[in-house]
C-alpha cells in the first residue's frame, strides 16, 4: 500500500488545513488510516484515525478542532484542522494497517504503512 499525504504549507493562527492521505493501486477497503504528526523536537504521536469499519478516533488532546474523514471519490482519507495553532506546527504522517484493533489504534507500531508526511507551519 502505497501512501501519499498532501495539503501541508505555511498558513497564520485561526487558518484551517485540509490535509489528505490518498492510495494508489487499491482502497483503504479493509485497513485502518491514522493520521500522526511529529513536531520539532518531539516524538511522533497519534492525532486521529479511521479504524476498518469507518469509526473515528481521536486523541484526546486533538478533540474539536481535527476531524478525519474518507473520501471515497479521491480514495483518500482527509483531516481536516481547524483554528490551527502555532503548536499545530509538524510534519503530519498518515498511515495504514490491516490488523489494527481497537487497544493498538493509536499505536504507531500498528499500522504497516506509512506515507512520508506533509508539513504543517503555523505562524503567530
Amino acid at each position: 500500500v502505497q501512501l501519499q499525504a498532501s495539503g501541508g504549507g505555511m498558513v497564520q493562527a485561526g487558518d484551517s488545513l485540509r490535509l489528505s492521505c490518498a492510495t494508489s493501486g487499491r482502497t483503504f477497503s479493509g485497513y485502518a488510516v491514522g493520521w500522526f504528526r511529529q513536531a520539532p523536537g518531539m516524538d511522533r504521536r497519534f492525532v486521529a484515525a479511521l479504524n476498518r469499519s469507518g469509526g473515528k478516533i481521536y486523541s484526546d488532546s486533538e478533540k474539536g478542532r481535527f476531524t478525519i474523514s474518507r473520501d471515497y471519490a479521491r480514495n483518500a482519507v482527509n483531516l481536516q484542522i481547524n483554528s490551527l495553532r502555532p503548536e499545530d506546527t509538524a510534519v503530519y504522517y498518515c498511515a495504514a494497517g490491516a490488523s489494527v484493533i481497537a487497544s493498538t489504534v493509536a499505536s504507531q507500531s500498528a499500522y504497516a504503512y506509512w506515507g512520508l508526511g506533509t508539513l504543517v507551519t503555523v505562524s503567530s
